[in-house]
């Protein structure tokens, strides 16, 4: 599924995020930058070692902020953490916004033409899927909207039937808004 943003095309994917070819790859990080399971799990086990390594030399980001690091072995050049909340934590939408839009702008910051996101907090940190579809491409679309950024595509990549389902109705119903508004 595909929609396009200004000079910008939105799709959605279901499948592993580390196969993504893509200039970058979001990793859903935590504020230590420690890669253990989930997406930074697998990102790990696909990239190597190098990426934890400059992890560590950063040493951390705040929730709703992210960092770019080499991408090791992987098909994408660099791996952007970005850090989501943790449900129950307080003000869950405001962060998964800024970590969104945190994403996006290092993407954009480093003149990267494509990026790959995951759906942010919806794994460990318990966000629902249903309010981060909703939130990340309502943040992405806005974002784009303002027309001034190098960005040519932004890829959900999703791993199961479930998110992806939530992505794709979301979208749906973003892109019948966003023709209304026309």
């Amino acid at each position: 599924m595909e929609y396009k943003v200004g000079k910008t095309v939105i799709s959605l994917v279901k499948g592993d995020i580390t196969d993504c070819r893509v200039d970058a790859i979001v990793n859903a990080a935590n504020s230590a930058l420690q890669m253990g399971g989930g997406v930074a799990g697998a990102i790990r086990r696909a990239g190597g070692e190098s990426i934890q390594g400059e992890c560590n030399r950063i040493g951390g980001t705040p929730v709703g902020t992210a960092v770019i690091t080499g991408a090791g072995k992987l098909p994408a050049h660099h791996v952007i953490h970005a850090v989501g909340p943790r449900m129950g934590e307080g003000d869950e939408d405001r962060k998964l916004e800024n970590a969104t839009r945190s994403s996006l702008a290092l993407a954009d910051k480093h003149k990267l033409r494509s990026v790959a996101l995951p759906a942010i907090s919806s794994g460990i940190f318990g966000y629902p899927v249903d309010r981060c579809a909703r939130n990340m491409l309502r943040t992405t679309f806005d974002y784009l909207a303002k027309g001034e950024h190098s960005l040519e595509k932004v890829v959900f990549c999703l791993y199961d039937q479930r998110t992806f389902h939530e992505f794709s109705e979301n979208l749906t119903n973003l892109a019948r808004c966003q023709a209304g508004k026309r």
